[in-house]
């Protein structure tokens, strides 16, 4: 259900705008996404876990802050994250 060091690196590497970065919102909004994604797999399986599902919701209202900021700092830069990691369709 959490995500690994070995693809928390892989998303920081993919992410990142300079070498070193991890607090980027690049690098956060690409965590948060597949910790989002784990989550709604485990609700596949686990229907009545309410206790994680507003875990679910607060990651999601976190992702969203993040686009949010990025939209309005540099609109192509947002265009590409969601491309990237396919959010909205």
């Amino acid at each position: 259900m959490s995500i690994t060091p070995e693809r928390k690196t892989e998303l920081v590497k993919s992410f990142a705008t300079k070498e070193g970065d991890t607090g980027s919102p690049e690098v956060q909004i690409a965590i948060l996404t597949e910790r989002i994604t784990n989550l709604t797999e485990h609700f596949k399986g686990h229907k009545k876990d309410n206790h994680s599902r507003r875990g679910l919701l607060k990651l999601v209202s976190q992702r969203r802050q993040l686009l949010d900021y990025v939209k309005g700092k540099d609109v192509p830069r947002y265009r590409t994250i969601i491309e990237k990691l396919g959010i909205r369709r």
